[in-house]
């Protein structure tokens, strides 16, 4: 009622607005929108500014993309800061370094094309067609880096209109209005689902969904993550997709198991909003259910097989240890493998049965991967980075945890446990921040075991992680 109540009076003054400007109800030319902009950046009443953000928002949605690309140029090189102003600033906050000083310079340096943007903004629909924006600009900026300006403008507005204080979270389930639940359908960007009876075994009791919205785009889901009710830690993703409704032990579980996390808006991209997204949802489900002990994921490693093909690649400073290139030679020797010196050529079949060195050498050489100081950064995989990041702790590493083509294209078929313990996210979160250290456990200290001992007698011809092991 509120939200229709102030849509009238908008409409109203914008109305108003257009009539003092004479502006049409619509125009498809691409240079009538640079026009508009102008209008909209010089200083008019509010009444006028409503009128015209409201009429750039109506032709920016009626070109097309290569019409729409002349006016992000237009934007991006117009709208400078005054080049006098900013000098006269800079030399007096040089001077005089006081806070009046620094006030003036963070002024003078600002581009007024933010303030159009903000302008722009107060149209309906205009929060959409910005993140649209720039989700244009992102696809495209690589190769015309002049749109760089105006593509770090709209991230800069874009982190504050949505900032955590303006973001609701919501729990999705069967009830939730059927537009949501076509968009889950369609963000879903970690594992598939597979239409509506998918959906819905995916929202079964023993199963949760929260996103973030926010009210300028309330039907459009920002982040959503997807959650297993579970005993004890979940080591295959399979069981957890499955179609079969829960049997009596749901109602008794003790850990909860996030197996998917999907970002839904490109235009939003750089923009976190998972590590507040994972530390509310478990507040909410320890609320809700008290007997929910652990909290962890079941994590892809998307990064892993680049990286090996690297390591099989490097004979010299390779993280593979002789006697597991020694093996790969065994395998290939009394196999069918294509190469004698790789281990890429492992199929789901072989993956299934696979014991011994081999499966050995794979498990230990992700937990080196997942545990890499790398000078300080931390590991390379985006999906560590962002549970490590977080404060989690490596728990386990789960051999044959995903054996579909994609889980065999990207970590051989392994997926991992990261392990959020609200005690220890704060520690583990500044030490892997600071330095790039790693909390683990003991099982995956075990994998990392020989690695040392070999550093230790000199003999290996990499160094040895930094890490934190929790044993």
């Amino acid at each position: 009622m509120f939200a229709a109540r102030l849509r009238q009076v908008w409409t109203s003054i914008a109305g108003r607005g257009r009539k003092v400007l004479r502006l049409p109800q619509n125009s498809g030319s691409p240079r009538d929108i640079e026009a508009l902009a102008l209008d909209l950046a010089s200083e008019r009443g509010e009444a006028t500014n409503m009128a015209t953000a409201n009429a750039i928002v109506q032709r920016y949605g009626s070109l097309a993309k290569e019409q729409r690309d002349p006016f992000h140029l237009f934007l991006a090189q117009n709208f400078l800061p005054d080049p006098t102003r900013l000098k006269a600033a800079a030399e007096a906050y040089l001077a005089v370094p006081s806070p009046d000083a620094v006030a003036e310079l963070t002024l003078a340096s600002e581009p007024p094309r933010r303030e159009l943007i903000r302008r722009m903004n107060i149209a309906p629909g205009a929060t959409a067609l910005l993140v649209g924006m720039r989700e244009a600009l992102l696809c495209g900026i690589r190769n015309q880096t002049e749109l760089r300006p105006l593509e770090q403008d709209l991230r800069h507005l874009l982190t504050s209109w949505f900032n955590r204080g303006f973001l609701e979270l919501r729990r999705i389930d069967w009830n939730t209005s059927a537009a949501v639940l076509e968009k889950v359908i369609a963000y879903e960007a970690v594992h598939e689902i597979r239409g509506w009876s998918d959906l819905r075994r995916r929202l079964a009791p023993d199963r949760r969904c929260f996103a973030f919205f926010h009210p300028s785009l309330p039907d459009e889901p920002l982040i959503f993550v997807e959650v297993a009710l579970c005993q004890g830690l979940a080591s295959k993703i399979d069981p957890l997709l499955s179609a079969e409704t829960p049997g009596d032990d749901f109602a008794r579980p003790d850990a909860a198991i996030f197996y998917s996390i999907s970002n839904c808006q490109p235009g939003l991209r750089g923009i976190s909003f998972g590590n507040l997204l994972i530390k509310q949802v478990v507040e909410e489900l320890r609320a809700e259910l008290p007997g929910l002990k652990r909290f962890a994921t079941l994590s892809p490693v998307p990064s892993f097989r680049r990286w090996l093909n690297e390591q099989v690649a490097a004979n010299g400073q390779s993280a593979i240890l002789p006697e597991e290139r020694m093996a790969m030679r065994n395998r290939a020797s009394v196999g069918n493998a294509k190469s004698p010196t790789t281990f890429l050529d492992i199929d789901r079949g072989e993956a299934e049965h696979l014991d011994g060195a081999v499966k050995a050498a794979l498990q230990r050489l992700l937990a080196t991967y997942l545990t890499a100081a790398n000078a300080g950064k931390g590991p390379e995989d985006p999906v560590a980075r962002f549970h490590l990041g977080n404060g989690a702790r490596l728990d386990r590493i789960n051999w044959g945890a995903n054996l579909s083509d994609r889980g065999m294209a990207e970590s051989m078929g392994m997926m991992v446990n990261y392990v959020y313990e609200p005690d220890m996210i704060e520690s583990n979160h500044e030490q892997f921040v600071a330095e790039g250290r790693v909390a683990y456990s003991a099982e995956v200290g075990d994998l990392l075991l020989k690695r040392k001992l070999r550093g230790a007698n000199g003999r290996a011809s990499v160094h040895e992680p930094q890490a934190v092991d929790t044993r």
